[in-house]
C-alpha cells in the first residue's frame, strides 16, 4: 500500500469531514466512453422516445466472488436474501455497517451455485474482499477496478445496456429472434455475432430493457452488431455526460457516503485501505455542512431499499437495521426546481448541469433535508434534486428551497448565513419517472 492508510489520514486531516470535505468538488466524469455522441440532451431524450445504447464497460468496479462459501460470505456481509436467489438472477447489492448505515451499493448477479459477479462503486467491493479475507471462508475474491484507475484498455466483462420503447426490436434484431423470457432482474444466455451474451432484463434510466454481458474479447464484436441492429430503430450512443444524469428520475442515489468513519469496530478496516482510495477520496461539498460525518450517512431504509432487506438471517448490522426501521423518519423525493429561479441563479439558458453537492433544502421551519444528485433534464426542461428530506416534507406538492452555494466547512457555523442563492422548489416522488416509478421499481424491488 503507497502512503498513509484511511485512519492515518483520517488522523492527519483531524476527523472524516474535514479529510473528505472538497467544496466545489466537480462531479465524477466516465472513462473511456466519450462525453457526447449527439449531444448531452438528444441523448437524454433518446431513452425516452426511441432507444438507447449505454456502454457500462469503463466506469464500475467488477469483482467475482466464487468458491463454496461465497454464498455465506454474502450472507455475512449483507441484507439480501439468498434463499431465494436463482443462478441467472441479479439483485441490488446491501451491505450495510455495524450501525444499520449502507457501505453503498452495487448490482450483484449470481453466475453460478458458487459464483456472483459484483459490479458498482467500490466501497461494496472492498467490504466484501476485506471480510473475505479476514474471516475463515472458502472463497476467491477477484477485483477489477474501472478503468479510471486500471488504464490498460482491457476489462473482464464488457456491459451495454439497450433499453427505451424500442430496445425490445434492437435486442431481438441483434439476436437473429424472440427476446428471451425472463422476469426482471433475471438472466439468459443468447447468441450476438456468434458469441455467447447474457441478457438481463434491467434498465438503469427507468425504461425497459436489457443490460448485455459478456467476456471483453468480443466487446467490438458484440457492439458492432448492436449498433447495426439499431439503426432501422433510431438507436442512440449515449456518452458520458447524459449516462450520469439517467439515475436523477429512476430514484437511485449513487456512491451515498459509506458507514465507515467512526465506528471503532472498523478501524482495523479503514487501517487496510489506502487514503488513496474511493473512501478516502470521495469528496463532499454544498451548502449543506455538518463536523459530524455520521450526518451524511443513510440506511437502506431510506434510500427505498426497504422490500429487498432480508432480515430473516445473521448478518453484519442485523440488529440496528431492524431496529432503524420503525425510527427512519426521512424519505427519498425528487425535488422539481422553479425554472424562474433556475434561470435567476445557474443562468439563462442552463446548458449541462450536473452536480452530487449536498445542498441544504430549507421549508418555513428550517433545515429539513439535503440534495444527492442534482441535473438538469433536457427533455422536461427541468432541473431535479433527488433528495433525502424529513417526513414533514415529503408529502408531494410541498414547497421547499434549495440553498446554492459551498460552505467553506469546518471552522464555520454549519448554520452561518453565507449569503448563498436560493431555488424554489416542489416536492415530487421518487422516482420521478412514472414508468419506472410504477412498473420499474416494482419489478426491481421483488
Amino acid at each position: 500500500m503507497q502512503g498513509r492508510n484511511l485512519q492515518e489520514a483520517i488522523d492527519a486531516a483531524g476527523s472524516p469531514i474535514q479529510l473528505l470535505w472538497k467544496p466545489g468538488a466537480p462531479a465524477w466524469a466516465v472513462p473511456v466512453v466519450e462525453p457526447e455522441f449527439e449531444g448531452w440532451g438528444a441523448e437524454q431524450a433518446s431513452w425516452r422516445d426511441r432507444v438507447a445504447i449505454f456502454d457500462l464497460s469503463f466506469h464500475m468496479f467488477d469483482t467475482v466472488i466464487e468458491g463454496a462459501d461465497a454464498t455465506a460470505l454474502l450472507e455475512r456481509v449483507s441484507a439480501n436474501n439468498y434463499e431465494k436467489f436463482a443462478v441467472g438472477q441479479a439483485k441490488q447489492f446491501i451491505p450495510v455497517a455495524y450501525d444499520g448505515n449502507i457501505i453503498t451499493d452495487g448490482i450483484l448477479l449470481r453466475t453460478d451455485t458458487h459464483r456472483y459477479v459484483l459490479a458498482g462503486p467500490p466501497a461494496s467491493h472492498t467490504w466484501v474482499n476485506y471480510h473475505a479475507r479476514t474471516g475463515n471462508y472458502d472463497v476467491r475474491v477477484e477485483i477489477e477496478p474501472d478503468s479510471s484507475v486500471k488504464r490498460d484498455g482491457t476489462r473482464r466483462h464488457f456491459r451495454f445496456q439497450v433499453q427505451g420503447p424500442r430496445a425490445l426490436e434492437v435486442v431481438e434484431r441483434a439476436i437473429g429472434g424472440a427476446a428471451p423470457d425472463v422476469k426482471f432482474f433475471h438472466s439468459a444466455i443468447v447468441s450476438i455475432a456468434d458469441r455467447p451474451v447474457r441478457a438481463l432484463r434491467h434498465g438503469m434510466a427507468g425504461q425497459a430493457g436489457f443490460e448485455l454481458i459478456g467476456d471483453f474479447g468480443d466487446y467490438q464484436a458484440v457492439k458492432d452488431a448492436l449498433l447495426a441492429a439499431g439503426e432501422p430503430s433510431g438507436l442512440a450512443q449515449v456518452g458520458g455526460l447524459a449516462y450520469f444524469t439517467n439515475g436523477v428520475e429512476s430514484g437511485w442515489i449513487p456512491t451515498p457516503t459509506p458507514a465507515i468513519y467512526l465506528d471503532e469496530r472498523l478501524r482495523d478496516y479503514r487501517e487496510s485501505i489506502s487514503e488513496f482510495s474511493f473512501e478516502g477520496k470521495r469528496p463532499l461539498s454544498g451548502s449543506y455542512y455538518s463536523d459530524d460525518i455520521a450526518d451524511y450517512y443513510l440506511t437502506p431504509w431510506e434510500l427505498g431499499y426497504g422490500r429487498s432487506v432480508h432480515l430473516g438471517h445473521d448478518f453484519i448490522g442485523r440488529d440496528a437495521l431492524a431496529a432503524a426501521k420503525d425510527e427512519t423518519h426521512r424519505t427519498r423525493v425528487t425535488v422539481e426546481l422553479d425554472r424562474d429561479d433556475v434561470a435567476r441563479v445557474l443562468g439563462e439558458g442552463l446548458g449541462y448541469f450536473n452536480s452530487y453537492g449536498r445542498f441544504r433544502l430549507e421549508d418555513a421551519q428550517g433545515l429539513v433535508g439535503m440534495t444527492f444528485w442534482t441535473a438538469h433534464i433536457a427533455p422536461l426542461d427541468r432541473v431535479l434534486a433527488l433528495s433525502i428530506v424529513d417526513d414533514r416534507a415529503a408529502t408531494p406538492g410541498t414547497e421547499v428551497t434549495l440553498v446554492y452555494g459551498e460552505h467553506p466547512g469546518h471552522g464555520t457555523d454549519p448554520e452561518a448565513d453565507l449569503g448563498f442563492a436560493r431555488i424554489r422548489g416542489v416536492v415530487r416522488p421518487s422516482p420521478y419517472d412514472d414508468y419506472a416509478r410504477t412498473q420499474y421499481r416494482a419489478a426491481h424491488m421483488a
